[in-house]
């Protein structure tokens, strides 16, 4: 069988659910447009956008310390820049543009009043052009083999949802396992655009979290280094050249 995508994702707000893509736009050397584009800082970050540069992700709301923000669904209109934030009922809670100041102190005083056990400090949703508040500093997408979250789900005795891994791209068809030993440089083409190997992802405790119900309820990483003698779990590939890919690509290594 060949690999192929069989999803793709991204991420617009940081720690917040994604958006589902039938296709997506690719630039080399960079993330998908508007993936981690925003994060909101839990007091003083330190960040500014006039020279941003990687963070930590402890400073920034996140699954791994806020798992209460999987309660509820996000969309984003890449468009008109749109945020909507819904509970899991449908009520929509939130609804402005983050083109612009205004909207962006609109979602961080919304995530005050929603989450107000999680506040540290005064929150506020950052932003800066060309800058992805990824986990990672270097400008990748990350890839999740569903081929290796059914093998670890049968040694686990449950089945795992691959957005608890925050995936960009997901592949089917690849042998469980397979990227794991991809090296570093290693060449994977996706729908006829060249990627490269750059990274495993190692996991944090944000994949301890239910992405449908915004609790922890499984220890992955302790999981993974107890069954795999490692914590990593999905690759990170820097796109090599500008072109789209999309859902049903083939993928080749």
């Amino acid at each position: 069988m060949s690999a192929v995508v069989t999803a793709l994702h991204r991420y617009p707000v940081k720690g917040f659910s994604p958006d589902t893509l039938a296709a997506v736009d690719l630039v080399a050397g960079e993330t998908m447009p508007f993936d981690r584009a925003f994060a909101i800082e839990n007091g003083p970050s330190g960040f500014d956008p006039a020279t941003p540069r990687h963070l930590p992700k402890m400073l920034f709301f996140c699954l791994m310390k806020n798992p209460a923000l999987a309660e509820v669904v996000t969309r984003f209109e890449a468009e008109t820049q749109r945020f909507t934030v819904a509970e899991r009922d449908g009520r929509v809670v939130f609804d402005d543009t983050l083109a612009g100041e205004a909207g962006r102190a609109a979602l961080a005083a919304f995530v005050a009043r929603r989450f107000p056990d999680e506040v540290r400090g005064t929150p506020r949703t950052l932003a800066a052009s060309g800058h992805s508040f990824s986990d990672v500093s270097k400008k990748v997408l990350h890839l999740v083999n569903l081929a290796t979250l059914a093998a670890l789900g049968a040694k686990l005795g449950e089945p795992l949802d691959a957005i608890r891994f925050r995936p960009n791209v997901i592949v089917d068809g690849l042998p469980a396992f397979a990227e794991l030993e991809w090296a570093a440089g290693v060449r994977v083409t996706i729908g006829g655009l060249p990627f490269e190997m750059v990274k495993r992802t190692e996991r944090c405790a944000a994949t301890r979290v239910d992405p449908a119900r915004g609790v922890r309820d499984l220890d992955i990483p302790r999981f993974l280094m107890q069954t795999l003698g490692h914590t990593d779990c999905g690759v990170y590939l820097r796109c090599l050249a500008d072109g789209t890919i999309a859902v049903g690509d083939t993928v080749t290594v």
